[in-house]
Parts: C-alpha cells; structure tokens; sequence
C-alpha cells in the first residue's frame, strides 16, 4: 500500500503505509521527506511498524538523525502506533518522548485520530 496525503483538521498529512520500507536512517527520511515535498504535505505520520528497533534505541543516534531531518526542513514528524514495549526499556526514551510531546515538530501519537486532535489545537 502507498503512502498516501490526507488532510487532518485542514493539515496536509503523508501517511506512510505500514507495510512501506523501514526508516532505518536519515537516508529514508530523505526519501520520506522527498514524497512530502512532491504531495505537499507539512507532516509525516509513520506508523511505529516502519521504525526499527534502534530507532527506538537512543544511544544509537538514528532517532536522532531521522528526526533532525525533518527539523531541518521545519516539517512535522508523526510517530504513531502503541510504543509501550520500547518505554518500558528505559527513562531515557520516556523522557525524549515526553520532552517532544511538548513541542511543535515532533509528536509520539497512539493512532491518526489523535494526531488529528493535536493538530486540531494547534
């Protein structure tokens, strides 16, 4: 299945397909950001499936990479899906989800319904 843009609460969205290539690092982000660009959306929802294990990993900086990506060209990036068995692995991770949470860029969401009510009260 494609990526594909939707509108939530009248923002253009890319939401990536589950099933689509994993973000293994800021190579893919690129790719990801690339399709933003040719859709014209502001904001990427990824489902946690396309996330690798390191991702979810701090010390292994591809968080940090991939998401400094989008930061970089001021676009809106979407973790969405449950992440409860990664945050059970370390403060670490809490914190940096709680601490993106309260930003503008970055949002860990359990699903689009919420990311539409956070864009909703933007």
């Amino acid at each position: 299945m494609p990526d594909v843009l939707h509108h939530l609460s009248g923002t253009p969205v890319l939401v990536c397909a589950a099933d689509g290539p994993a973000l293994r690092g800021e190579r893919e982000a690129a790719d990801v950001i690339g399709e933003m660009f040719s859709q014209g959306a502001t904001w990427a929802a990824v489902p946690v499936a396309r996330l690798t294990d390191d991702f979810f990993r701090l010390r292994t900086r591809v968080a940090g990479g991939i998401v400094q990506k989008f930061v970089n060209y001021r676009l809106g990036f979407a973790v969405v899906g449950d992440i409860s068995r990664h945050l059970e692995a370390g403060s670490a991770l809490r914190d940096f989800v709680g601490e993106s949470n309260r930003g503008t860029q970055v949002w860990f969401v359990p699903d689009l319904e919420a990311l539409r009510s956070r864009l909703a009260g933007r």
